[in-house]
């Protein structure tokens, strides 16, 4: 595994550039495929409203997965994620409009483990709503 970035290089506190990714319904039915989760309050508004969410939603796994490209990207190397979990603290409403939904990642270095390792906690918003808590990510450097 090489990544582009060195653990000997790595500060606590560092900041991890922040992204922002576009989503729209168009990704949702991609991941539907791929994913097998085909619930139909991730494609169909009708459905959706009608169940009391304010429109289509995003998958949590979705969710999850494009967070932690910010990780990814950062280290260029996607295998060096060896560990990652999250907690749901909002959903990501979907239009289907031009637009979408706007999922906004940020992070930073909060420790260095032994063996290269980094822990980077994210910070994950859609418009003003944290969409995730609790969200880290174990990352082996070089």
């Amino acid at each position: 595994m090489a990544t582009n970035v060195k653990y000997a290089d790595v500060e606590v506190g560092e900041k991890i550039p922040e992204q922002d990714f576009p989503v729209q319904r168009l990704d949702l039915v991609k991941y539907a495929g791929a994913s097998g989760d085909f619930n139909i309050i991730h494609w169909n508004e009708r459905a959706a409203t009608k169940v009391g969410l304010p429109n289509v939603i995003a998958h949590g796994m979705f969710t999850m997965a494009t967070a932690v490209r910010v990780v990814t990207d950062w280290v260029g190397d996607p295998g060096a994620v060896v560990d990652y979990g999250v907690r749901f603290s909002a959903m990501v409403p979907v239009p289907d409009d031009d637009k979408g939904a706007v999922i906004r990642v940020g992070g930073r270095v909060e420790e260095k483990l032994d063996d290269n390792k980094v822990v980077v906690a994210l910070s994950a918003y859609s418009g003003e709503d944290k969409v995730l808590t609790q969200a880290r990510a174990v990352v082996k450097l070089d």
